[in-house]
């Protein structure tokens, strides 16, 4: 997403996280930074920036996220696969478009100064700064804004062989959503465990193509002490399912199974682990087009993943691999599987709204 901040405006683009709440982009002076094709955020040449006081809620107290050290308060975040960043909390004025031509502005954002990270993995174009963080967490943007708005957001993810630098997808706020297709679905938010802030949904099943694995009801059900459950997460590339076993079925290794069932039953060539860490690959056959699909079945609405957004592709290397990765106590739908897919997050109705859309024509930011 493409956002102003500060004044004069330095423009950076940050990564939609609807998994986690900190918003951040790096920051001069950077003890450690990664490689940014833009001119990297500098808070000193920002005349509305100004640090998080020790004594605010978030750095103090049994609110608090972020702690003081020295008199700054800082925050050291770790993400799932091991990346992390580390900065000083902040206010800065945002620029945040609302649509192709019209931008609203919010002041006093908390915001992370990040002069510290390790391991991000993001667009080798260098072009994303950092994240914007969407969560239920108290410093993520919607639970800073007032505007009722802001309580219903909704993205639609340009498939990445087809996004390009100048056309991000771009993040719709309340009554800029565009109206539901007819073949809209709906399923309600579970309440999350307490202590943490994800949006979490009900999965009660799986299916591959059209096999349906008929797991038990609660093999997904969200516990007391913060396991299972499935998150919806646009900040994970690769969604997970989790690998416990559960009243003596694994829901990772069964759906694996069954992905590979189909792809046996075609004679494809089965190829090792590669470099991205997906454990089931085959090598890519130009002519073959018997790609299986997937289902989540979720309480009261079936999430369908094309198949060509099932698999990741390296057809230079000559091979694809089904887009799952084990996940531990948790399942998720990670962003992979979310494109070309309207997705709207609606905290009025408790409920998360969904149907496929082509994103690259109908939204998109000139």
């Amino acid at each position: 997403m493409k956002v102003g901040i500060g004044l004069p405006e330095k423009l950076v683009f940050l990564l939609m996280d609807t998994g986690g709440g900190l918003i951040w982009t790096q920051c001069e002076p950077c003890k450690n930074c990664y490689k940014q094709a833009y001119p990297i955020y500098n808070s000193r040449a920002s005349i509305t920036y100004r640090k998080l006081p020790c004594n605010h809620p978030l750095c103090k107290g049994d609110s608090a996220r972020y702690q003081c050290v020295n008199g700054e308060c800082v925050y050291d975040l770790g993400y799932l696969g091991g990346a992390s960043t580390k900065g000083v909390a902040s206010f800065e004025t945002f620029k945040v478009p609302v649509d192709e031509s019209n931008a609203k502005y919010i002041y006093n954002v908390i915001f992370g100064c990040s002069n510290d990270n390790q391991g991000m993995q993001f667009a080798k174009n260098g072009v994303i700064s950092g994240v914007l963080g969407l969560s239920l967490s108290p410093d993520s943007l919607v639970s800073q804004t007032l505007d009722e708005d802001y309580r219903r957001f909704s993205y639609c993810l340009i498939p990445f062989d087809e996004a390009v630098v100048m056309a991000p997808s771009l993040l719709r706020f309340g009554a800029d959503i565009p109206l539901p297709p007819t073949n809209i679905q709906t399923t309600p938010f579970v309440k999350p465990p307490a202590g943490t802030n994800y949006y979490l949904l009900n999965l009660q099943d799986v299916s591959v193509g059209f096999h349906r694995l008929g797991f038990p009801p609660d093999t997904f059900k969200p516990k007391q002490d913060g396991t299972g459950g499935c998150i919806i997460d646009s900040g994970a590339l690769i969604s997970r399912l989790d690998q416990n076993t559960i009243n003596g079925r694994n829901a990772y290794m069964e759906v694996m199974d069954a992905f590979k069932n189909h792809y046996d039953y075609f004679k494809l060539q089965r190829i090792g682990k590669v470099a991205e860490g997906l454990e089931l690959c085959y090598e890519y056959k130009q002519d073959f087009m018997e790609y299986a699909t997937m289902t989540y079945h979720f309480e009261g609405a079936d999430y369908n993943v094309e198949s060509k957004y099932v698999n990741f592709y390296d057809t230079q290397a000559g091979y694809f691999c089904v887009a799952l990765l084990p996940g531990n106590g948790k399942s998720l739908l990670g962003a992979w599987h979310q494109q070309n897919m309207r997705i709207i997050y609606d905290g009025k109705i408790g409920a998360l709204q969904f149907a496929t859309e082509h994103c690259a024509t109908n939204n998109h930011i000139n």
